[in-house]
């Protein structure tokens, strides 16, 4: 095991890739000048052919990202989650729709790493977390990671993968830390963290707490303030939703009777409420209270940072949903 940055998970497994399999290579704005980051040193190793800059034109380089991937090509397109509305032609209209329109004549393995920069005095036009959105359209994997490791190991899944995967980055776990473990420690060899398999992250009996990207951290915060108060929370991390692990959180919530659901996109058709769905739907009978969902206000993201943080899940939000269906 070796402590490990999430940025920095995310250049290992990148260089990884781009090592075991020369038909990747990584495109984006101004990625060649990079001096830190997740795209540092790629340029010195791979060379000006693999690590592509690409003008300001989202719809441009998307399409040829996708384009390059039905020939062979696994492309890795570095954008941020508010740039990607300019490229939405390529990725709803031709990514998402071209396989199944192709009668699976085609394969698309492109992964668009997406950065959700939220929580840093951004602004609305630069703090979306637009992952619901695309859940809603069939014909892209969603990958939401919580950790270095799982951030290192999707990735890795990712690159591999036939489909069109966007894999959303959470700008605010850039600096974590967290034991990513060493190829040689594991069975199969190398990190790869296969898709549709949440994650237990901690273990209890009284509530269920599926987080979702950075909320997974602030669940686990709630989770030790509730303990000292004699209360045992289940965590579940996701770690996809599309596909989703469903038979996971069904299973914690036959066993703990109630779901808090955290969820930094805005609460309004989010990934919250299709879980919250899934659960009133299939496990109905296993509630022993209502549902709550502790997402972003349906508001846009305000400039100023004592507006900013009220919007988003906290772990004294999530605590408080936790304590509401204690009571109810």
């Amino acid at each position: 095991m070796a402590q490990t940055v999430f940025i920095e998970a995310i250049n290992q497994a990148i260089a990884e890739e781009m090592r075991r399999d020369e038909n990747v290579y990584i495109m984006g704005e101004d990625i060649r000048r990079a001096v830190y980051g997740a795209t540092a040193d790629l340029l010195g190793e791979f060379g000006d052919k693999r690590v592509l800059d690409t003008p300001l034109s989202e719809n441009g380089f998307f399409g040829a990202a996708i384009g390059s991937s039905l020939v062979g090509m696994r492309p890795i397109v570095e954008t941020l989650t508010s740039f990607m509305w300019v490229g939405m032609d390529q990725l709803i209209s031709q990514a998402a729709k071209m396989r199944y329109m192709f009668g699976g004549q085609a394969t698309l393995p492109v992964v668009f790493r997406a950065t959700m920069f939220y929580g840093g005095g951004s602004a609305a036009h630069h703090s979306d977390r637009s992952y619901p959105m695309f859940m809603n359209m069939p014909g892209i994997k969603i990958v939401v990671p919580s950790n270095p490791a799982d951030m290192k190991g999707l990735l890795k899944a990712a690159v591999r993968d036939d489909d069109p995967v966007i894999i959303f980055e959470d700008g605010t776990l850039f600096g974590m830390r967290g034991e990513v473990p060493d190829d040689a420690d594991l069975p199969q060899g190398e990190l790869v963290v296969p898709f549709g398999e949440a994650k237990i992250v901690r273990e209890g009996t009284d509530c269920t707490i599926v987080g979702i990207a950075g909320a997974v951290n602030h669940a686990v915060v709630a989770a030790n303030t509730l303990a000292a108060e004699g209360v045992s929370v289940e965590v579940i991390d996701p770690r996809t939703l599309v596909p989703f692990d469903k038979q996971t959180v069904l299973d914690s919530v036959e066993k703990t009777g109630r779901l808090v659901i955290a969820d930094p996109a805005h609460k309004v058709c989010s990934a919250a409420s299709e879980i919250a769905s899934i659960v009133a739907e299939e496990g109905f009978w296993s509630l022993q209270a209502p549902i709550q969902k502790v997402a972003s206000e349906q508001v846009h993201i305000p400039y100023t940072p004592a507006l900013e943080k009220l919007v988003y899940p906290t772990a004294d939000k999530i605590a408080a949903a936790v304590r509401r269906t204690l009571e109810s």
